[in-house]
């Protein structure tokens, strides 16, 4: 499966001069999932709507002259990418601040071409996934608490990951008809990346079909798994037991595993469900849920089974009314963003089935990334800070009060 040959995407970079042009395929709308039977429970909406749900924009953040394409957080940092190859640092020290969300001018990077895909914070590092095929790992120097800098460590591949493939025609593969790289390249937008739970590990799945392992350590590319789809993948999720899901324009999720012994990752199931393209994978903390969204305005949860550890369809969440164009899984609640420019925020009873506890208002354009965090919690509630960031390039920092079950 790893090993190094490569056929050239069906999303060649020359076709898609910028990534805005590339992203209208995930706004397009398609036909809902009448298939799959809803998870949604009428009566839980009606009981959480009589509860004590509270939920306001805390603030909106702006600086980018163009769509925020990516999100993470640090702490009380919040990092921030755009389509205008830009990557900015916030502080957020203070949530019941406005003044506090200090944008942190002096720190703007701007590098390579085209959108910041994704954004990935190891400890003192920061992975950056970059629409000019390339993955940049940046230094986070901590030396002044209240003003982080940062210095680029490497760009992968590295010179040295390069060099030593140069050497050897079978580290070369054939990307278009008379031109040739190693295998260690992204030769497409790298759309997504993700950490491996003992953070060694570091994934990345690109608009070239590939899936690619690196070293978090060295930065060494470890392998590389080809043709992993038919068509751009788009998103990727690790879960705890290690293995990996991909989600691609194929309309598929496949899931990837090692096996003991093999020097390589291994398909070991293909989940089909969606009708039109998935744009995002989330998975929940234990790893026992994935949920996949798509342009079919259906979120999908898959349930693992307990005998053979196979993933199976639960069911669907259903209330946009546009394409799912992000997720993300911020302790019990599940954030789904969408191209209807509103954040719903979901989360499962006890029973199984999911309240949407909210619908979160206010963006101008498609949402098109999400992150959050747990800002506290007493007995009788839970505080969660959720950060969506839009086509209309804003960022809006969200506050959710959700009684206890």
């Amino acid at each position: 499966m790893s090993d190094h040959q490569f056929c050239s995407s069906s999303r060649d970079s020359q076709s898609h001069p910028n990534s805005f042009q590339s992203d209208s395929v995930c706004l397009r709308s398609q036909q809902s999932l009448p298939s799959v039977p809803s998870l949604t429970s009428q009566l839980h909406l009606q009981q959480y709507h009589l509860s004590n749900i509270q939920h306001h924009c805390l603030t909106t953040l702006k600086g980018h002259t163009s769509y925020v394409s990516s999100l993470a957080v640090a702490g009380k940092f919040l990092y921030t990418g755009s389509s205008d190859k830009e990557i900015r640092l916030w502080n957020c020290d203070d949530l019941n601040s406005e003044f506090e969300y200090e944008n942190l001018a002096n720190n703007i990077l701007v590098v390579g071409k085209g959108a910041v895909k994704s954004l990935v914070v190891l400890t003192d590092k920061l992975f950056s996934a970059h629409q000019d095929h390339k993955i940049r790992v940046w230094k986070i120097n901590n030396d002044d608490p209240d003003n982080q800098t940062y210095t680029r460590l490497a760009t992968l591949p590295t010179l040295t990951d390069r060099a030593t493939k140069l050497l050897l025609p079978k580290n070369h593969v054939q990307i278009r008809r008379h031109k040739t790289c190693t295998w260690v390249h992204h030769v497409d937008t790298v759309s997504a990346l993700a950490l491996s739970r003992d953070e060694t590990l570091l994934y990345s799945v690109s608009w070239d079909r590939t899936l690619k392992i690196w070293r978090t350590s060295d930065f060494k590319c470890l392998e590389s798994v080809t043709n992993a789809h038919d068509d751009a993948i788009n998103a990727v999720a690790l879960s705890d037991d290690c293995d990996v899901y991909t989600g691609s324009t194929d309309m598929k999720i496949k899931v990837w595993r090692k096996i003991p012994g093999d020097k390589s990752h291994s398909l070991v199931a293909t989940l089909e469900k969606h009708n039109s393209g998935i744009n995002a994978l989330a998975i929940s903390l234990d790893g026992s849920t994935l949920y996949s969204g798509a342009s079919d305005r259906s979120i999908v949860v898959w349930e693992k089974d307990e005998g053979d550890n196979g993933m199976e369809v639960a069911g669907a969440l259903r209330g946009h009314t546009k394409s799912i164009l992000c997720l993300a899984v911020v302790s019990d609640l599940v954030c789904s963003g969408s191209a209807d420019k509103t954040i719903r925020i979901w989360r499962r009873g006890v029973d199984g089935n999911y309240s949407c506890l909210a619908v979160l208002e206010g963006h101008k354009g498609p949402v098109k990334c999400l992150a959050g965090a747990v800002d506290r919690c007493n007995r009788s509630d839970t505080w969660y800070v959720i950060y969506s960031g839009s086509l209309d390039c804003d960022i809006k920092v969200w506050q959710i009060v959700v009684p206890l079950l």
